[in-house]
């Protein structure tokens, strides 16, 4: 599947759904989830505790509140317990999971942040290589729009450099 990786702030995208790089309590505190929380409103927040906690490399869903978006896919590539920091294989869950909810719900189109490698301490270029081999493998039955989304100049340049590798075969 074709995606583009693109630069911004994920609560300023417009899609049928984003992911939410959340822990598996789904407390929306920091990073990707902070920002989504402020823009969408703590009745986000409140929602998606609701839902938690799940297991690790799960997905929940909710309403994406004030967001320009109709869900929410709460994405726990990071444990709430133990050192708190995201595996190679939380990481592949949570991105696979994330892509077969969102056709689940039947969306179109979905934006999807760096799993696991904000806050949950997993290194960036192996995580994104990790997302981009993951979202390229992956056969969607309603999406087709995907993007992989990464806030500053430094995170844009590892990912689009190592999404370019994983498409040409070079990984």
């Amino acid at each position: 599947m074709e995606f583009t990786v693109i630069q911004g702030d994920i609560a300023r995208q417009s899609a049928d759904a984003l992911v939410n790089a959340a822990g598996t309590s789904l407390q929306m505190g920091s990073g990707v989830a902070g920002a989504l929380r402020r823009a969408g409103g703590e009745a986000l927040n409140q929602a998606a505790v609701t839902k938690g906690p799940v297991d690790l490399g799960e997905v929940a869903v909710t309403d994406a509140y004030d967001l320009d978006a109709a869900y929410v896919i709460h994405a726990a590539a990071m444990p709430h317990y133990g050192d708190g920091k995201a595996t190679a294989e939380s990481v592949r869950d949570a991105t696979r999971n994330s892509l077969e909810r969102a056709d689940d719900l039947g969306c179109e189109s979905v934006v999807i942040p760096a799993l696991g490698c904000g806050v949950a301490g997993f290194d960036l270029a192996e995580g994104a290589r990790i997302i981009a081999e993951e979202i390229r493998s992956y056969r969607p039955a309603t999406l087709e729009d995907v993007r992989f989304i990464t806030y500053g100049d430094d995170g844009y340049e590892t990912v689009s450099r190592v999404a370019d590798e994983v498409r040409s075969g070079r990984e």
